[in-house]
Order: C-alpha cells, then structure tokens, then sequence
C-alpha cells in the first residue's frame, strides 16, 4: 500500500512539474501576442518557408511578448542588429557590448519582413530549408548552429515556447488558422522580384559588379581566386565575353533561392540568365525544373527557385 501511495504522489509530482514547465512560457501577455502576429508567422511560412511556429517562438522569447525595450521603442521583436548593409533607422542600447546599434522599423509587421528576409536572404542560414517547415526540433538546432544566437539553450527555449503555446499546430495545419481574406493573400504569386546586389553579396553570395576595364584575370586576381574559379561559380567558360554592369560571382553561388518559389521567364532570358540572376547554380535549376542545359524557354514559363 505505501509503494501505491509513493508511485501516486511521484506521479503528482511530475505531473505538476510538467505544468509548471508548461506554465512559465504561458501568460495573457503571451496568449495576445500569439493571437496578434500568429497570422503574418503563417503568411511568411508560405512565402519564405521558414515555420511560423519558430517564427512566433523567436517574437515571443525576443521580445519578451512584444514588451521589450527593444521592442516597445524600436518595433524589432526579434533583436537583430544594424549589421553593415542596414541603411534604416537605428537603436542603441547595450547588450553583449555596451551601446550596441539595432535595426529600428517603423512597424511590427516591418520587424517580421526583415526577419524573414535577414534568415531567406544570407547563405549562413541555407542549411535551415533542407528541413521541412513541420520540423520545428530541427529548425530551433538548426538556428543556434548558423550562429543565430549564442545562448547555448537557445534551442530547448524556442522548443519549450512552442511547445507550451501549440504553436507547432500553425504549421501542421496552417490553412485553418486563415480566413478568406487572408488566403487570397497566399496564393503563390510569381513576382519576378530577384535579389539586389548588397554589399557586395547577391543572395548571400560573393560577387562584384563589372566596371569598365575589368577582365577576368584583373578581377580574378583581386578576389584572390583563379580565372577557372571564375568560370565555375558563374557556370561558364572561356567563350563568355564580360559586359559592364553584369555581376559575376566570387564564391560559388547557391543550391536554391528561398525568398521566391518560381521565376516567371521574361523575354529574351535563358536558364544561364536566370541562375545567375538568383545566384543559382545551374546544376540545382536544371535538375529543379527537370530540363537540360540548353533547354528552350518559353515566355511566361514557370521555373521552380526551390522546392
């Protein structure tokens, strides 16, 4: 009868531990914040596949639920700093070093933009959408070892949060938590709006932009690479003539581009074209969208940026 007794109040124990772990990621506070920003959390899951759950998770942990000083005098929920190629507004306050400067947005829904952006856009981050947008577990690992956060519980915080709050729910299903009006803002639209050159980085790939009197050898030398480096990051060869204005990459160009799903072939562009446009390398579009290297492409064709 004892051993009954103790199994019971073990089991008690541990049940009102779990609810208690449970209970320090849920408050009102959390709940409204949940209920606010879980619908843009969804919109950019179908945009830039990245889970709204982690999305949602990384706002709340951030932003302490949007009641941040960060957040409160600077819209950022998800504290990510100017970094050289920010050109907006800013924010200082010390963080791991004293008076650091963070992004300022003019809204929430801006914070979020950038976000998804600041994760879709940089090469460091590409390891991220070989996972499916249901697995949070890899996805919160995954960020911590892109060098996201360096909390070293950074993972078992955003898992914990989403697992308090259900928040998995909103990528398993996330057809359910839109209304009409919102799904109409959800249908894949091909905008053909390709990455800008930044900093020297298109995509988060290396590249430079040609200028009047470059050739290959002189900007080979300059990026400390070999002409046939040259050729291979930008899949060509010797036969290609270089034009003032176009961007030739230094470091070898992605597997996929995550920001947009298709490109829609415009005139006069080629598979080449296009793949250097994403910073794809041919290799990945051919094999994507099934066709050969000289393949015909037909205007307002539909090409597959990733899958």
């Amino acid at each position: 009868m004892k051993r009954i007794i103790l199994l019971l109040v073990s089991f008690f124990q541990i049940a009102n531990l779990s609810a208690a772990d449970n209970s320090k990621y849920q408050s009102a506070e959390t709940n409204a914040y949940i209920q606010k920003y879980h619908k843009i959390a969804i919109r950019h899951m179908k945009k830039y596949r990245i889970p709204a759950s982690i999305t949602l998770a990384q706002g709340i942990l951030e932003s302490g639920s949007g009641r941040s000083a960060l957040a409160l005098a600077a819209n950022n929920h998800f504290g990510i700093k100017c970094k050289n190629e920010w050109k907006g507004k800013t924010y200082y306050k010390s963080d791991n070093k004293s008076n650091e400067c963070f992004r300022k947005y003019d809204s929430v829904e801006e914070s979020y933009e950038d976000h998804a952006l600041f994760i879709a856009e940089r090469k460091v981050y590409a390891p991220l959408f070989k996972y499916k947008v249901t697995d949070y577990k890899k996805w919160a690992k995954g960020l911590k070892q892109c060098g996201y956060a360096t909390n070293p519980k950074y993972p078992s915080l955003l898992i914990d949060v989403i697992k308090a709050n259900k928040l998995y729910l909103y990528d398993q299903n996330p057809d359910k938590y839109l209304n009409a009006d919102d799904e109409e803002n959800t249908v894949e639209v091909v905008t053909n709006n390709p990455p800008k050159v930044v900093n020297g980085t298109l995509a988060g790939v290396k590249c430079v932009v040609v200028a009047k009197g470059n050739t290959l050898y002189s900007l080979a030398k300059s990026a400390g690479v070999s002409v046939k480096d040259l050729y291979d990051y930008n899949d060509t060869d010797k036969s290609h003539v270089l034009a003032v204005g176009e961007v030739l990459f230094i470091r070898e160009k992605n597997d996929f581009y995550a920001t947009s799903q298709y490109h829609s072939v415009e005139s006069g562009e080629t598979l080449w074209s296009i793949s250097q446009k994403y910073a794809i390398t041919m290799k990945s579009l051919m094999k994507m969208n099934n066709l050969k290297k000289n393949a015909s492409l037909k205007l307002g064709q539909k090409l597959l940026l990733h899958k």
